[in-house]
């Protein structure tokens, strides 16, 4: 049974991105991006909002042809694994490996789960709250960057308690901390 993780870089003070939906401010350097690449390899399925996808399809597209190897690795891990997007808008999909769901249903996704040998992960706060709510994640793995953006779009669910338990943390050079923990309670 694989296991439901929602994984986000966030700021300081708990942002995904400001204001103005901008998150320049989140580029992983090398150490932590060979750390995520790491646990994305673990990863067969990515569930997303429309919003992140348009972000994340980018790797589809990118001519790897000159870049760092870590960033090509990544290319290839996002580009093989499956990939679900939640969009009553989207009509065709810009990547390979895709589909497209108009509506986000719980019971598939613990289908997805019960069947799956690889891990998923849910990307976006307004995909990972409706995921919260229906109690389906398993796992958070948040990098917290060392900036503060006073404002934007919350990283963490409102209106809910989610309690969590630390299973591992991790600091790099950079100065981000990437907190690992298990879901143990949701309220709502």
């Amino acid at each position: 049974m694989a296991k439901l993780i929602y994984s986000a870089i966030t700021s300081l003070d708990g942002y995904v991105a400001d204001t103005d939906g901008r998150f320049d401010w989140a580029e992983p350097d090398e150490e932590l991006h060979k750390f995520v690449n790491e646990r994305e390899r673990l990863v067969g399925t990515y569930l997303y909002g429309r919003r992140l996808y348009d972000v994340m399809v980018a790797w589809e597209k990118f001519d790897l042809a000159g870049l760092p190897p870590f960033i090509r690795d990544y290319a290839h891990i996002w580009r093989a694994a499956e990939k679900i997007v939640y969009s009553r808008t989207l009509e065709i999909p810009a990547s390979d490996r895709t589909r497209i769901e108009r509506e986000f249903d719980p019971e598939a996704v613990r289908q997805l789960k019960a069947s799956s040998s690889r891990d998923i992960t849910v990307g976006g706060p307004e995909l990972a709250t409706e995921a919260f709510r229906t109690e389906l994640i398993d796992e958070c793995r948040l990098y917290v960057t060392p900036v503060v953006i006073g404002g934007g779009y919350p990283a963490m669910p409102s209106h809910l308690r989610v309690w969590l338990e630390l299973l591992d943390e991790r600091r790099f050079r950079s100065g981000v901390v990437q907190l690992h923990y298990r879901v143990a309670k949701v309220d709502g």
